[in-house]
């Protein structure tokens, strides 16, 4: 273990960080900065395609080394962000000057104003989160849960003839096959799974207040609602939430992190299962050469692992909970 596990507040970026690595690249701090570039950029582009007189003659052929600034994002164009951000006291403007600093050294100067054009920081917020979110659970979430499954169904098919007394009120009730009680947690899992992915990865892209304000006292001739709706669901594959606030509503966030605790508890109801079917001597733990199960009784293997499982699921879904019950009902600027 590095000292940078050793020293980590959380046991998310410490004890566990093996486990939990691959979430770095798109909720550590980095992956939000290059997420809102991404977004920052990608408007930029839209922008450039709607005919506005001071863009036309933005050539096309520089969209690429544009889309470079993101695509190439590293570690030090993090740090520089966050210099930028000790000066303007502000996360989003910090983004928008690091950009546009990019613009100079492409000698795109005259342009540079039209990054962040007429725009609140949470159009870029609720752009930037929804797209790491949904990337997460395409590219992470659903393989991984997909991996527990099959899991799941291979103990299924090996335990399918294998006959228990089932439980009922913790007490001993009929024959049972131990198959097919795995086989619940499986068909539980994937219905959850099924309705997980049909909730829609909501952005909010429509200026200050929600109305495009600034945007048709600029351009009135553009049809902004329009160009909100193709920039969010075809450029940005999310799905486009209007009317809204300032702000996103967050009831497809607040959907999503149910889901999550729905798949958890169930998860957690297997866990639990399992560390009794071990407390009834239905399963032994395999014993691991070099490992110790008590530092007093050696002859004990603990499950430590279903344990584990339940304090930090039960953790996590008491975050889900919180932010699915305080999102949705956030102030906006419009609140009295």
């Amino acid at each position: 273990m590095n000292e940078f596990k050793l020293n980590s507040i959380s046991p998310i970026d410490g004890r566990y960080f093996d486990k939990t690595k691959d979430l770095n690249r798109y909720f550590s701090e980095k992956a939000l900065i290059f997420y809102r570039i991404k977004v920052e950029i990608e408007y930029f582009i839209s922008l450039c395609k709607t005919g506005i007189p001071q863009l036309r003659n933005f050539e096309s052929k520089k969209f690429k080394e544009l889309r470079k600034i993101y695509q190439d994002f590293s570690i030090e164009d993090a740090k520089a962000i966050k210099e930028i951000e000790k000066v303007t006291n502000h996360d989003v403007k910090a983004v928008e000057y690091f950009i546009k600093e990019k613009f100079d050294a492409l000698k795109l100067s005259d342009y540079k104003e039209f990054i962040h054009f007429a725009l609140t920081s949470q159009d870029i917020n609720n752009t930037a989160i929804p797209l790491s979110i949904k990337d997460f659970i395409e590219e992470v979430y659903i393989p991984e849960i997909n991996n527990v499954l099959d899991a799941i169904n291979t103990k299924c098919k090996e335990l399918k003839n294998i006959t228990i007394i089932a439980r009922t009120h913790g007490q001993p009730a009929s024959p049972t096959k131990l198959g097919k009680e795995f086989k619940v947690f499986w068909t539980r899992v994937t219905n959850q799974l099924s309705t997980l992915k049909n909730i829609p990865n909501s952005a909010k892209f429509a200026g200050a207040v929600g109305n495009f304000n600034a945007h048709k006292v600029a351009y009135p001739n553009i049809d902004w609602k329009k160009f909100g709706k193709n920039f969010i669901e075809n450029e940005l594959s999310l799905n486009y939430s209007f009317p809204t606030t300032q702000i996103e509503h967050y009831d497809s966030l607040a959907a999503l992190f149910d889901n999550c605790r729905r798949i958890n508890n169930i998860l957690l109801d297997m866990c639990l299962d399992i560390w009794s079917y071990i407390s009834h001597d239905y399963f032994k733990q395999k014993i691991i050469k070099g490992e110790v199960g008590s530092s007093a009784m050696p002859h004990k293997v603990n499950p430590i692992d279903f344990e584990n499982a339940e304090g930090n699921i039960g953790l996590a879904n008491s975050i889900f909970d919180f932010l699915s019950n305080k999102l949705p009902k956030i102030k906006t600027t419009e609140r009295p």
